[in-house]
């Protein structure tokens, strides 16, 4: 779900404006300017009330889960109703509602919310015609609020879209650096496997022929070129030797996995990646490969689900040559968890390895890959 609280003015503001527009009312209510119907301690309890349901939806919808989420959005909408109607003289209090459809923008449905401002829209004609005015005037500051509503609408409408584009923006970066970290990769290997074949095919036949030469030359050869050609023929073998490990070290050599994960954090938009990787750890192509999708796929999943800023990423040496990916973030997750898509694609190639995985999700996201040596 997405977050409402973009940032923390954001967050902020809502509720410091209701307050605001509820404690001139307050004040009134206890000098007795102010006449509400009803007690007055019950007008000052349906004020708390409808802050803390707006407090709940703007902060805590991501843990109360959607459906909480919208009860308590309900609850506003009537708390906030009320409170306009049993105070209609208190000036500004429908302010309250225009609000609250804002919330609502976050919560709900473009059809939700509409129902919403109709609603709202109603409780300000009332409240206009209970102070006695013409129903020109209701029609008119019912319009007026009407059109704040709609406004502050399509404005939360916006930056929903804006904060989509963005998310999709970060998932598409991190995306896009992952599969240019594997082709760059596949590059390096491909590249190192050819000038192993050039080594073998061509300076590798070059010098067994030479040695074989020499081989010959020393049982013509007489002194003192005998002795010079046995020493060129230890040398060509020698160099042979060299050769043929130098080929060897070229197909063995491992990929750089720390240089692979730090190419697919490079310049991500969020959320801030702080990455570990040991000098103990050693992967071949497969493993990096996997490797670099598990983190891919821990990117996305923080980025779309989890709302958090910051990831940690761990790869360690597991003491038997296999690998161990650790990911946590400062996120909202809690509860058991339910993989989606991405973390069964995750699993499936982490088992193909013959590893497992596990996932758990207890004041942030956690993931745990392990995979064995080849």
């Amino acid at each position: 779900m997405r977050r409402v609280e973009a940032t923390v003015w954001e967050g902020l503001v809502g509720p410091v404006v209701c307050l605001a527009v509820g404690t001139p009312v307050l004040i009134g209510l206890a000098r007795g300017a102010v006449s509400v119907t009803g007690p007055s301690w019950l007008w000052a309890l349906l004020l708390l009330g409808f802050l803390t349901a707006m407090v709940l939806c703007t902060w805590r919808a991501e843990h109360l889960g959607p459906r909480v989420a919208r009860r308590i959005l309900i609850a506003q909408v009537a708390l906030g109703s009320t409170l306009v109607l049993t105070a209609p003289d208190a000036g500004w209090t429908p302010i309250l509602l225009v609000f609250t459809s804002a919330v609502a923008g976050y919560l709900v449905s473009l059809r939700g919310v509409a129902a919403i401002i109709a609603a709202h829209t109603v409780v300000v004609t009332l409240a206009v015609v209970l102070t006695g005015s013409s129903p020109a005037e209701a029609a008119m500051v019912a319009l007026l609020y009407l059109l704040l509503q709609v406004g502050a609408v399509l404005g939360v409408t916006a930056h929903r879209r804006e904060l989509e584009a963005h998310e999709r923006l970060a998932v598409a970066h991190a995306e896009l650096r992952a599969t240019g970290a594997l082709l760059e990769e596949a590059g390096r290997t491909d590249e190192r496997l050819r000038i192993a074949r050039e080594l073998h095919d061509l300076l590798g036949h070059q010098l067994t022929v030479l040695t074989l030469e020499l081989e010959v030359a020393s049982h013509h050869a007489s002194p003192p070129a005998e002795e010079h050609v046995r020493r060129a023929r230890a040398t060509a073998r020698e160099l042979l030797g060299d050769v043929r490990a130098t080929v060897g070290e070229l197909r063995r050599r491992a990929p750089d996995l720390r240089h692979a994960l730090e190419a697919v954090a490079a310049k991500l938009p969020e959320p801030a990646v702080h990455l570990r990787v040991d000098d103990a750890v050693r992967t071949d192509e497969a493993r990096t490969a996997v490797l670099i999708r598990c983190f891919q796929e821990v990117v996305t999943n923080t980025i779309r689900h989890s709302g958090a800023s910051r990831l940690w990423v761990d790869v360690t040496d597991d003491g038997h040559g296999g690998v161990v990916f650790t990911a946590r973030d400062d996120g909202r997750a809690h509860g058991p968890v339910v993989p989606g898509h991405g973390l069964r694609g995750l699993t499936e190639r982490v088992e193909e390895l013959g590893g497992r995985t596990r996932f758990t999700a207890d004041r942030g996201f956690r993931v745990v890959a392990e995979v064995p040596a080849p």
